[in-house]
């Protein structure tokens, strides 16, 4: 493989730390380049002996470039490829049973800083590939760098899927029920608006765009909306148009963040309840999975809906594999990351504000109507992320210090305790160095003060020990 000069890097190649749980991240050209990128073509290819993979990036600058090495690694392992272009995590799980291919790898870095990128492995069907079922064979075969001899070369051609993906989108509302609902929509900067542009025909709703135009500079700062300084723009423009309600997007949409009328933003707690709503009145007495940091109101909403609540370790590798195995309607984690078994089993950053906005038509409601109940019932703290020294130490004081007065206690993921009128989960993250806390109550939010507040207190007293 030959490499440019800005990007003959001396990296140690016994030690890609871009490789992460569940996917591929980091800084180009220093963690990643062209020469890892086409190291990790071959190794895929090696690993999964793959007759045709889909690939395609998101709307970092340095996409097109590392795709083009993935590329080249993956056809001289005689693997045929087929370059979506640019496009979002979505599409490629699209992409592949839609193209019957055997793989597919979107080049992305998500919501991390622009000076990052990296990779989204999917295998034949869409289904995920992480740690525990081929992602790190990559890894060490991308580092032992060893490949067979190039003998037979792949194919590479070029493929346009929007429009079938825009018609798969609309296979999830019912046109017929829809009212001219005014929508703020915001990408911020990243790729989401590609899709708004292609399915604003089909629809009659009134899309007013914010940081729209896709550009890999990032000129408004990284499209990440769970970052609270990263709300004003899209609440201001919701209470500037009066729109019924508003959309963000993280940079390669897999994700979408929902602002109601008055601007405020909804906790995705929320719309993990809201959507299981909606799932179960299209489809009834369905299983729906559900992550345990938090989940109270998530249980009363699918137990009124006649739905069967299933729990799931956090995280989409372990969310989708409990989906298939359970035949899932839909799966839903407050961070964002929404699963339907009629995408694959995938997550999607368009099919839940598809399936709110009709809901919005159809109810008659404003979406904070919607969420009014639930939050009132169930107020929640958010996520809290603290940087900690020793997570396991810090969970296993917290297990003892409450064990005594817990009702339950959950070890799905983290620990998980259930008192009287409130609970709390703590768990390690999986893509960082955190330690992320979530605490609820029954209709409390005094409680809820006063137990955030302790939990934190006696975490940040623990680290300094």
């Amino acid at each position: 493989m030959n490499t440019t000069n800005d990007n003959v890097i001396n990296i140690n190649p016994k030690s890609l730390t871009c490789f992460k749980t569940y996917d591929i991240r980091g800084i180009v050209p220093t963690e990643l380049n062209n020469e890892i990128a086409y190291r990790i073509g071959r190794a895929y290819a090696s690993r999964f002996t793959p007759n045709t993979v889909v690939i395609g990036n998101d709307i970092r600058l340095s996409g097109p470039e590392l795709s083009a090495a993935l590329a080249q690694g993956l056809r001289d392992s005689g693997v045929n490829v087929i370059n979506i272009g640019e496009c979002g995590t979505e599409e490629i799980y699209f992409a592949v049973p839609h193209l019957n291919a055997d793989g597919g790898i979107c080049v992305t870095a998500s919501h991390n800083p622009a000076n990052y990128n990296g990779m989204k492995f999917v295998g034949k069907g869409s289904t995920p590939i992480s740690a525990d079922n081929g992602l790190f064979d990559i890894k060490s075969l991308a580092e032992k760098n060893k490949f067979t001899a190039i003998t037979d070369i792949g194919t590479l051609e070029k493929s346009d899927i929007s429009s079938a993906y825009i018609n798969k989108l609309m296979t999830f509302t019912n046109t017929d029920n829809l009212k001219p609902l005014k929508i703020v929509a915001n990408p911020g900067n990243g790729g989401a608006g590609a899709v708004i542009n292609g399915i604003e025909p089909h629809l009659p709703y009134n899309f007013k765009k914010v940081q729209f135009t896709p550009d890999g500079h990032f000129p408004n700062g990284v499209p990440n909306p769970l970052l609270p300084e990263n709300r004003a723009v899209s609440r201001d423009a919701v209470l500037a148009e009066k729109a019924d309600f508003g959309i963000a997007w993280d940079g390669d949409f897999d994700r979408c963040f929902f602002f109601d009328e008055r601007g405020e933003f909804i906790e995705g707690y929320y719309i993990v309840g809201l959507l299981a709503q909606v799932m179960l009145a299209k489809q009834p007495n369905e299983k729906i999975v559900y992550d345990p940091r938090l989940y109270w109101s998530t249980l009363e909403t699918i137990a009124s809906a006649n739905g069967t609540a299933i729990a799931s370790k956090t995280g989409h590798a372990f969310i989708k594999q409990t989906m298939r195995s359970e035949d899932a309607l839909y799966g839903g984690e407050m961070s964002a990351h929404h699963y339907f078994r009629d995408f694959y089993y995938c997550d999607n950053g368009n099919i839940p504000w598809l399936l709110i906005a009709e809901l919005i038509s159809t109810s008659g409601k404003t979406l904070s109507q919607l969420v009014k109940s639930v939050t009132e019932k169930f107020p929640c703290s958010g996520e809290i992320n603290l940087t900690v020294n020793d997570s396991n130490k810090i969970i296993a004081a917290l297990t003892d210090t409450y064990t005594e007065d817990a009702l339950n206690i959950e070890t799905i993921d983290g620990i998980g305790m259930n008192f009287l009128n409130w609970r709390f989960n703590v768990r390690t993250s999986n893509t960082e160095p955190l330690l992320r806390v979530n605490i609820e109550t029954r209709g409390d939010k005094k409680l809820l003060t006063e137990k955030t507040t302790e939990l934190i207190d006696l975490i940040n007293k623990l680290n300094t020990k």
